[in-house]
């Protein structure tokens, strides 16, 4: 069986922290063919490049901000403290671009890529302009910063966002999947990046492991059986099946970068629910939103 769980190291290539399904990945990935991810740690002053290829990128700032330089214009994403202060700048790349990511300061920065042929601007999406959705209710409650998704963004075939989760909550639920061309789902390859910290006034002590959980099962034939914990770095590849929830452990908010793309005709994040655990959904009615949300600046 393929390996679909990348803990912090078991993906790095040179410069990068992870380097999975990109057209510069030197780890190959069985069965894995339309999304990419790659994760930098810059020091200050230091710079990654990616040549150009054909499949879209977009830059996200984990921490710190970055200088990003396209087809020799430069665009400056204004970044964050960390994933748990809000939005981000963003840029998307468009493709057969030599990319440039460099920073002054240092900072950690992710790249979200998927092989595409068809051709779309280059576009800086601010911190500003990113639709920030609250989803679900209770301890469903999660933010969500949809800056690359059809609504807000003009490309080929990827669809990113990210996913911040409350100490306790439970995301990416109920479990769903996204894995067949049919009426009401389209076919998707999804990955996930954590990254997971302390929840703020909490008193854990200094040697805290901050920690969730990620679950991925089978909804066919095709095996996969994914129990996963997993802390800041890691990756989950979630190549079909159900999968949810995503689990922030009492004590530690949990954050989740994700990249989907599929050979699908239509750009579009159409799912099915587990017929087993849909009904959840309708028990958010009536329900609050978790105070805690939203997480900004």
């Amino acid at each position: 069986m393929a390996n679909w769980v990348y803990p912090l190291g078991t993906a790095a290539d040179g410069k990068w922290d992870i380097s999975l399904g990109t057209s510069d990945s030197s780890l190959a990935v069985d069965g894995w063919a339309h999304t990419g991810l790659k994760v930098a740690t810059l020091a200050a002053g230091a710079a990654v490049e990616l040549p150009a290829a054909a499949e879209e990128r977009i830059v996200v700032p984990l921490s710190g901000s970055f200088t990003v330089t396209v087809d020799g214009g430069e665009y400056v994403l204004n970044g964050r403290q960390s994933v748990f202060h809000g939005p981000s700048d963003v840029l998307y790349s468009g493709i057969d671009k030599a990319v440039t990511i460099s920073s002054n300061d240092g900072g950690r920065v992710a790249v979200a890529t998927a092989p595409v042929k068809a051709s779309y601007p280059t576009r800086l999406i601010t911190a500003a302009e990113t639709p920030v959705e609250l989803r679900g209710a209770g301890n469903c409650s999660r933010q969500v910063h949809n800056f690359g998704t059809p609504a807000a963004l003009e490309a080929d075939r990827f669809i990113v966002c990210e996913v911040i989760t409350p100490a306790g909550n439970w995301s990416s639920y109920p479990p769903h999947k996204h894995d067949e061309e049919k009426d009401g789902e389209t076919s998707l390859e999804e990955i996930y990046y954590f990254e997971t910290r302390v929840a703020p006034g909490s008193p854990a002590p200094e040697d805290a492991d901050a920690i969730g959980y990620a679950r991925v099962y089978a909804s066919d034939e095709r095996p996969i059986d994914v129990s996963a914990e997993v802390r800041t770095g890691d990756v989950v590849l979630v190549p079909y099946g159900w999968h949810g929830p995503a689990m922030a452990a009492p004590g530690y908010d949990l954050y989740y970068l994700n990249v989907m793309a599929g050979p699908g005709r239509v750009r579009d994040w159409l799912i099915s629910d587990d017929p087993h655990h849909g009904w959840i959904r309708q028990t958010w009615e009536g329900q609050d939103v978790d105070p805690r949300l939203p997480f900004t600046a």
